[in-house]
This record gives C-alpha cells, sequence and structure tokens, in this order.
C-alpha cells in the first residue's frame, strides 16, 4: 500500500466540516469567547460537567432526542433521551445527598458498560463529588489499590464484581463508606455492607437543582500506569468539559445528527471524554456497547446503527485488518462519515487500509491522561498524513523543545527535528494535580510548558510526528531510534499482525533493536520468515535502524486502552520487574 498524503475519504461529504479554515480559527480563537458561545453555564453560577452534557439539552427542543442506545452482549438493548437522562442521573444525585456523601467525595464506578455506569457518573457530577471509573477486568489488587489511594467514599458495582473482586479487599479500604449495588436478581439477598441500588433509585426524588459549581472543583480522577510503583492518579476539574466538548466539534468533528460511538470503557479516561462528556456536550446520539471486540459484531453495529462518526483504538484496527477485507464487504458502512484513533499512535499502513478496505482513512490524533483532551488530531477537512499525529486543536500550543543546562527550554524552531513535545498550559482540561504527588507534578512543567515526556518532530507544514516515549526510545550505535518508527515498517510486511519494539543492552553498540512480532492467521514462524522480516525492515529503515534481533509471539502486551507495554517487553527479555500490569489487556 502507498504511504502518500491522502485527502478526501467519500467521493461526497453529507456535511459540512466544523473546522474549515484551520490557521483562520486558530489565530482568532480563545477558550474564553468559546465558553461564552458554546456552554450555557449554571444558573445557580458557575460550571458544571453534567449541567453542559446533559441537563441544558434535556431543559430544549432536544430533551426527546436519543442519548444513549445500549447494546447488551446478549441482545437487548435500552434508549435513554436527554430528558430521561436528566431524571436518571437526578435521582442518583439524591441517593448520594441522602447517604450523606458531600461535595468532594470519590464515587468509584466498577459495573461494565451499562447503563447505570452513565446515570451514576453523571448523577456523581451534579452532586460535585468526584468520578473515578474503574476497569471492570482489574483483578482485587488494582482495585484496592485505586479505591485506597483514592479515597472512595462511595463504590457502585454489581453483585458478582463485588463478590469476585471486592467483597475480600474492603477491608482494606478505611474511607469506604458505602457499596452500591446494580440490579440483583429478585429475591437475591444482597452481601452484608451493601445496598441494592435500584431500590434507593426508584425511592430518590426526581427533581435536583445542581448548586453553584466552582469551574476549578475537582471533578474527575483517572489512574494511569507508572513503570513501577502505584498508578497515578491525574486530577481533572469541571472546566474541562469546555474542551471535551470544543474537541469533539473540531477533532471529531461531531454535529447535532450524528450516531456516535466511542468504543474506549469509561475505566480509560478516552471512554469519560469521548465516551460520555464530550458527545453529550454536543447532543449527539452514543452508542455503548457492552460486549467485548468481536469483529463481525462491530461491522454489524456500524450498519444497524448508522453510526456516522466512530471513535476507536489502533489495537481494534489491527485486530480488523487481521479479520481479512472480505468481512466488511458484507455490510453498508455508508453512513459512516470519519473514522478515528487513539490510544497509541496509529501505523501509517493502517491509515491507508481504513481507506482502501473501508472507504475512509483513519484519523489519527494525540492526547494524554494529563491533557484530558485531545491536543493534535487530523481534521476532517485536511488531508492526512498517514504516520503522523496531525497538527494542534485551535487553543493549543504545541512546540518540540530540547532541554538546556540549568533547566530553561529552547523551542526548537527548525523543522523535522527531533525533541520533547511540549503544550503551553492553560487549555481547560489539563490536569490539576497527581492525586498525593505534588513533587511529580512538578516535575512535569518548566516555566509555562508542559513536558508530555513523548518525543516528537514538526515539519514544515506544522504537522507533528511522534518518535516514542522519551523512555521508550532507543540508543544504538550512536543513532536515536523511535521505536514506532520500526513497528510502523514491519507492519507493512503482510506476514505481520502487531508489532513491539524495544532496545536490548549490549556492549558494543549500547543497544540492539530488537522486535517482537504477532502473525496474521495463516502464518507460520520459522527461520525462513525471520530472515525475511530482518531483510525487509533493513531495506526500508536502513542498517542502523532495522530490528537485528526478532522473536515471534502469540500477542504483542498491550494494555486495555490499546497501547503496546514496550517497558513489559523489555522486563521480561530482561528478566527485570515488570512493575504496574494492572492495566494489561492481554498476556503474551
Amino acid at each position: 500500500m502507498a504511504l502518500q498524503s491522502i485527502q478526501k475519504g467519500r467521493a461526497s461529504t453529507p456535511v459540512e466540516p466544523n473546522l474549515i479554515d484551520y490557521d483562520g480559527t486558530c489565530s482568532s480563537f480563545s477558550w474564553e469567547r468559546a465558553q461564552k458561545e458554546e456552554l450555557d453555564g449554571l444558573p445557580a453560577g458557575g460550571l458544571n460537567i453534567a449541567h453542559e452534557a446533559v441537563d441544558r439539552h434535556a431543559a430544549s427542543l432536544r430533551a426527546e432526542h436519543l442519548a444513549i442506545r445500549w447494546l447488551g452482549r446478549k441482545g437487548s438493548s435500552r434508549d435513554l433521551t436527554y430528558g430521561e437522562l436528566s431524571q436518571l442521573s437526578n435521582r442518583f444525585a439524591n441517593v448520594l445527598r441522602e447517604l450523606g456523601v458531600r461535595e468532594g467525595d470519590r464515587v468509584f464506578i466498577l459495573t461494565g458498560r451499562i447503563p447505570e455506569l452513565y446515570v451514576a457518573a453523571l448523577g456523581t457530577l451534579k452532586m460535585r463529588c468526584v468520578l473515578c471509573p474503574l476497569f471492570s477486568a482489574f483483578g482485587p489488587e488494582p482495585i484496592q489499590a485505586r479505591l485506597s489511594r483514592g479515597e472512595a467514599t462511595v463504590l457502585v458495582t454489581t453483585p458478582a464484581l463485588y463478590r469476585k473482586k471486592v467483597e475480600a479487599i474492603r477491608s482494606q479500604v478505611s474511607s469506604l463508606r458505602h457499596v452500591l449495588l446494580v440490579a440483583p436478581q429478585s429475591g437475591e439477598p444482597i452481601p452484608e455492607g451493601t445496598m441494592n441500588l435500584g431500590s434507593l433509585m426508584e425511592a430518590a426524588r426526581v427533581a435536583y437543582t445542581i448548586p453553584l459549581t466552582d469551574p476549578e472543583a475537582p471533578a474527575l480522577l483517572h489512574f494511569t500506569s507508572g513503570t513501577t510503583g502505584l498508578p497515578k492518579g491525574a486530577v481533572h476539574v469541571h472546566q474541562a468539559v469546555l474542551a471535551h466538548h470544543v474537541t469533539g466539534r473540531f477533532a471529531l468533528d461531531l454535529h447535532p445528527d450524528d450516531v456516535f460511538w466511542c468504543t474506549a470503557d469509561p475505566g480509560w479516561v478516552t471512554g469519560t471524554s469521548y465516551g460520555i462528556i464530550s458527545p453529550l456536550s454536543n447532543g449527539v446520539t452514543c452508542i455503548v456497547d457492552e460486549a467485548e471486540f468481536d469483529a463481525e459484531r462491530w461491522y454489524s453495529i456500524l450498519q444497524d446503527q448508522g453510526v456516522t462518526v466512530w471513535y476507536t483504538a489502533p489495537t481494534a484496527v489491527r485486530m480488523l485488518m487481521r479479520a481479512g477485507p472480505e468481512l466488511p464487504k458484507r455490510f453498508d458502512l455508508s453512513r459512516l462519515r470519519l473514522i478515528a484513533s487513539v490510544g497509541e499512535p496509529l501505523n501509517p499502513e493502517a491509515v491507508v487500509w481504513g481507506q482502501e478496505v473501508l472507504g475512509l482513512p483513519i484519523h489519527d490524533n494525540w492526547w494524554q491522561t494529563e491533557t484530558g483532551g485531545i491536543m493534535i488530531a487530523n481534521y476532517a477537512s485536511m488531508e492526512i498524513r498517514p504516520g503522523s499525529m496531525g497538527r494542534p486543536l485551535p487553543g493549543v500550543e504545541a512546540a518540540v523543545v530540547r532541554s538546556e543546562e540549568g533547566g530553561s527550554l529552547e523551542v526548537i524552531e527548525e523543522p523535522d527535528v527531533q525533541g520533547e513535545l511540549a503544550l503551553r498550559s492553560g487549555w481547560p482540561s489539563m490536569f490539576r494535580a497527581y492525586l498525593h504527588d505534588e513533587e511529580r507534578y512538578r516535575k512535569c512543567f518548566a516555566g509555562d510548558w508542559y513536558l508530555t515526556g513523548d518525543l516528537a518532530r514538526r515539519d514544515a507544514d506544522g504537522y507533528f510526528w511522534f518518535v516514542g516515549r522519551a523512555d521508550d526510545v532507543i540508543k544504538s550505535a550512536g543513532h536515536l531510534v523511535g521505536p514506532f518508527e520500526v513497528e510502523s515498517a514491519l507492519m507493512e510486511h503482510p506476514a505481520v499482525a502487531e508489532v513491539g519494539v524495544i532496545g536490548k543492552p549490549d556492549a558494543v553498540v549500547g543497544e540492539v533493536v530488537k522486535a517482537f512480532i504477532a502473525l496474521k492467521p495463516g502464518q507460520q514462524p520459522g527461520e525462513d520468515l525471520r530472515l525475511e522480516l530482518l531483510g525487509f525492515a533493513r531495506k526500508r529503515l536502513g542498517a542502523a535502524v532495522a530490528p537485528k534481533e526478532i522473536d515471534f509471539v502469540k500477542s504483542v502486551p498491550k494494555n486495555r486502552a490499546g497501547k503496546i507495554m514496550r517497558r513489559l517487553l523489555k522486563a521480561r527479555e530482561l528478566g527485570l520487574p515488570e512493575g504496574d500490569t494492572s492495566t494489561l489487556e492481554d498476556d503474551a
């Protein structure tokens, strides 16, 4: 597949993109004006995420518009309009109030993707409590670590998850006062020390008025794994809704009549920012699928639900590629207008695959748990350069920098020079703290620049290109090698499904590049294929960058957000401690 720039997807676009004049919009944009023009603010004053996401629509002509369509794993479904979602989240806020929960208390949700998760999340925000969704796939230890570090007051979960993952560790979480169980079966005794959320909701009042909310009040707590020790808790505030809303319009090109599907679980920041807040603040219909990945099911959902904008992860794209080009031909995907991806940089081959197989290129974008929202993106109205992160959002100033002696920074003006990606502080969804770790938070900043820890370069046209995490970059014989570049080149080989690349210590050259490769179905590992792949990479990358070693693996370890866990590959290769593996999706 040729990796040239891609100008358009389908021949005719049903709607005009929101961001047409990129340069003009960037030069005139201000967050203050955007808030005045696009958000309502609370009648009582201040800014509250749940009001902007639900209540303002429920008080308008969009009250009967479909907010969420939930698809159960066994074929059931449930629809919630904005009016219904407003009333249900009011009830949950009243449940918290009746329990004596106070502003600033932390409410954790461990349920999987079910309607009650979305109701509880919005009700929590209405009460001005801090929301922290958890992966339902977590085991007891990571759950206990997050509940304890986050000083949980309330946990919303299901009877099965409680018995399996919480009951044994509950006594270790001294702050946890209330456990609310979703949908226990009729007549089923609930465990001691828990309450039936359904009964509490039925008894709760429907009317609820959101109190004045300080835009800087903590609203969201997202845990992100570190290489060692406990996960970091990034704190975001109600002001973040402005970035969620604006980036939904600009980066995901959301329009009021869109049917939007974000495949991420709310236990990962994408599933909260863009599975709940951004689409609802833009008044669109959200598809929520309870089931895990299945290629045929996913294509069916895209067809049957008439999805127009689809936001997914590189891992899912690679799995769809693995399923082959014939499967999507059985489905009508003509409603689909835009496909976007996040979680890890999208290999150029996957961008072009989208164009050739699905009829649309896949728009990569870049952000982090700490940024709270999309910072750099490929836009609906602009050419896509496969492999590029895109260009910064209006209102976001990005630069490639290098550190100088004394701790100062130099902004690199020359194009195509590698350095650390930095963002100038001031966007609304920027995290405000690492919970209980002020020193680590301060180290993320140099003056008014947030240092992302990602290495990148900027080309002459202002497109940014991901090189790798600063701690992932391989130093080999004086060369700096970005693992993503090597992975992307190997992904072009027709036998390769997934790749993870690390630097392996070497006494002569410092590090040698080593690749771990998972093959497509029907491909068999062997010495002949190994040599073929080594030669394939050497031809595309040159001897200095190409891998010197290749191991075949069943799958490449990833976290549940789709990011390749290169540090885990390296730890296993060198026999080192694996660190925090609580977000590991599959064990390779």
